[in-house]
């Protein structure tokens, strides 16, 4: 019997939908995501797909996934339902005091994102445990009591629960939530022990926050998206994408939204992995460009970079510590506002800046016809020839090249240039901010990104890829099959995952291994539970062991990864060789007079890899270009041969400069550079003149 599965990601602009048959068929479409109702987008596009297959939604017997930008756009917009933190007595500033760290020393006016919950919404609670996780004072119902009254008072719904030290022993945090379970059974609780269970107050209080702020908007969302699909007859739960770059049922995902804020690009990251090892290149970056941001990722031996802590929000895109930390697991990446609707505009010095602004899915680019007036990156593209407006998804949503040029013109006389010339302006301002963004995130990490290959993916990701790895001195660009959805299905061969840690500060050479163990069961445990939520038995779940270690005094931690579980002895007596290993690594140096500690023990657990995948058609010969179409490029005008995808044949090579279109996006290749149909379905451009 033929199985189905189905993957939907829905991004700032569009939402795409990606079917997949057992049989390596594969159907694809997207439409403009529904802000006001996520899942009238979600299921629009999904139906998209299934029409073009010729099933219905109840046919789909394989997996749902689905990766999503609720919980980003809910931070972001700060539209969320009002919430409460409730702490330690005398700790009601933590989320103003933050860690007290400047993250630029050097300017006199720091301005920081403001706390999601306000002191007014913060309340301390007479309790204490101490540093050794034994408990001084417990928590009393006269106190919950007087709390619960409050939070119903102010009409909260969630709330946060960070207790001093709760990482260590969670037990005043669960009697805490009891209480109020008891009280106000509709108030949804969030614990610090269960969320971000390591040490550090300001970091265990920030994504405890984040998590309760988000849960009234996610936990009815998801629970919204599985009634439906049982509705329909699904029987399976679907999966959600978390930052992890893994996929988890969506019960466990809405309790714990924190873990979807990178959804949809963590994806994206995952497939650039599979990419890398297929190819056999060690070194790639992952560009992924939509409607509204652009995001890369490196990808070191075949695997993007799993850190334990982000932020979000930041108010200065280059700077960590201008934004609200989360401790949880995530791909590592850069996102920056450059995407196709992104808008153009002229700052105070006469100088042309693009984004972070959007216009999003509504208004969206002028082009679009729906009362955007701002020019924005998709009517430069227009403008300049690289976009045909009349095959813009297939001709299903033609665009409308004469508010594009009113749009651009009218930068254009504000900057005293023609049209063209601010059109091209707006192509190579956008292009050389993702370059700049992509050269901060790896001279951070100590990665030469010069020539290193990149994968160009997303709407827009195509158009912009060549220019961009001129500027980083690429030589070689990867278009992989259904390039403009690849994200969406990135969720379709990702394993179910979960990352879990514990925090436990113990020198590596006096360790409570009991205490430890104790620790690593409980993740076992509760990611054995996840995973079979997922639909993966116990036993198909694979186990990694990782440890943040770092030399006694130190304020930050290098992650180790473990040879096995480190319950067992033969998994013990290296921590000191692995520890100096990963720091040299790292910063060059080791200090081999210094003792060394570990902080927190982290557990992945993880399905097996997926086998779905799609099979790729040609042409049986090598066809002539369909059409020529006129381009400005930096201030000259080219006549480029236009190629549909769908006719190229294997093994076909094609001189720059050249247009391939397909139904979802454009590839754009720029002169100098020489295009190959490889026999998996992908375009590969190198450049001609490359070293």
């Amino acid at each position: 019997m033929t199985r189905y599965a189905l993957a939907v990601d829905i991004g700032g602009t569009f939402t795409d939908a990606v079917l997949i048959s057992s049989d390596g068929r594969g159907w694809t479409d997207k439409t403009l995501t529904t802000h006001h109702d996520l899942l009238e987008g979600f299921f629009r596009a999904a139906q998209l797909a299934l029409d073009k297959a010729g099933i219905q939604l109840r046919d789909v017997n394989d997996v749902v996934t689905h990766a999503t930008t609720v919980v980003t756009n809910v931070l972001i917009e700060r539209k969320g339902s009002p919430t409460g933190l409730v702490v330690t007595e005398g700790f009601r500033d933590v989320l103003y005091i933050r860690d007290e760290h400047r993250y630029d020393m050097f300017d006199p006016q720091l301005e920081y994102a403001e706390p999601l919950i306000t002191r007014d919404y913060t309340w301390g609670i007479d309790e204490r445990s101490y540093a050794d996780g034994s408990v001084g004072k417990e928590v009393k119902r006269s106190d919950v009591q007087k709390i619960a009254a409050e939070l119903e008072a102010k009409e909260i719904t969630s709330v946060a629960v960070c207790l001093l030290n709760s990482y260590r022993n969670p037990e005043n945090e669960r009697q805490f939530k009891s209480l109020l379970n008891e009280i106000a059974p509709d108030i949804i609780v969030t614990l610090s022990s269960d969320v971000a269970p390591q040490m550090r107050e300001y970091l265990r209080a920030s994504t405890s926050a984040i998590n309760a702020y988000a849960v009234p908007t996610t936990r009815p969302y998801l629970n919204a998206l599985i009634k439906h699909l049982q509705d329909e007859g699904l029987e399976r739960e679907p999966l959600i994408m978390l930052s992890n770059g893994g996929v988890i049922g969506a019960s466990v995902a809405g309790t714990y939204p924190v873990r979807m804020i990178e959804s949809g690009p963590a994806a994206g990251a995952l497939v650039a992995g599979f990419v890398a090892r297929k190819y056999g290149i060690e070194n790639l970056i992952s560009f992924d460009m939509g409607g509204t941001t652009a995001k890369a990722c490196l990808i070191q031996n075949g695997e993007p970079l799993v850190i334990g802590d982000f932020e979000v929000d930041r108010r200065y895109r280059f700077k960590p510590g201008s934004g609200m930390p989360i401790t949880v697991p995530s791909i590592d990446m850069i996102e920056i506002g450059a995407g196709g609707g992104s808008i153009a505009r002229v700052d105070s010095l006469g100088l042309l800046k693009v984004g972070p602004d959007s216009a999003g899915s509504s208004p969206g680019p002028a082009c679009y016809g729906q009362g955007g007036e701002n020019a924005c990156v998709t009517d430069a593209d227009v403008v300049l020839g690289i976009l045909d407006p009349t095959n813009f998804l297939g001709g299903d949503m033609p665009l409308e090249i004469d508010k594009a040029e009113d749009a651009v013109q009218r930068l254009a006389d504000k900057l005293d240039v023609s049209l063209q010339e601010a059109a091209f302006g707006i192509f190579s301002v956008v292009g050389e901010s993702m370059a700049a963004a992509a050269r901060a995130h790896a001279t951070d990490r100590g990665v030469n990104y010069r020539g290193m290959p990149m994968l160009a993916f997303g709407g827009a990701g195509p158009v912009h890829a060549c220019y961009v790895a001129e500027q980083l001195d690429g030589t070689k660009i990867i278009y992989p099959p259904m390039a403009s959805v690849l994200s969406a299905f990135g969720t379709l061969v990702t394993p179910a995952r979960l990352d879990l840690a514990r925090g436990s500060l113990n020198g590596i050479d006096d360790i409570d291994w009991q205490s430890v163990a104790k620790l690593i069961e409980d993740m076992l445990t509760e990611g054995a539970a996840a995973l079979e939520d997922a639909g993966i038995g116990e036993d198909s779940v694979i186990y990694d062991f990782a440890a943040d270690m770092r030399y006694v005094g130190q304020q930050t931690e290098v992650t180790v990864h473990l040879a096995g579980d480190p319950r067992l002895k033969e998994n013990q007596g290296d921590l000191r060789e692995r520890f100096d290993a990963a720091y040299e690594n790292l910063y060059g140096v080791k200090l081999d007079d210094m003792g060394v500690e570990a902080v927190s023990w982290r557990v992945t657990a993880r399905g097996g890899d997926t086998e779905r995948h799609a099979n790729v058609e040609f042409a049986e010969s090598a066809e002539a270009p369909k059409a020529t179409r006129a381009v400005y490029l930096d201030g000259r005008s080219l006549d480029i041969p236009i190629y549909d995808r769908s006719a190229l044949a294997a093994g076909q090579e094609i001189d720059g400069p050249v247009i391939v279109e397909e139904r979802e996006t454009t590839v754009f290749v720029l002169p100098d550079w020489t295009l190959n149909v490889h026999t998996d379905g992908s375009l590969i451009a190198e450049k001609s003149n490359g070293l």
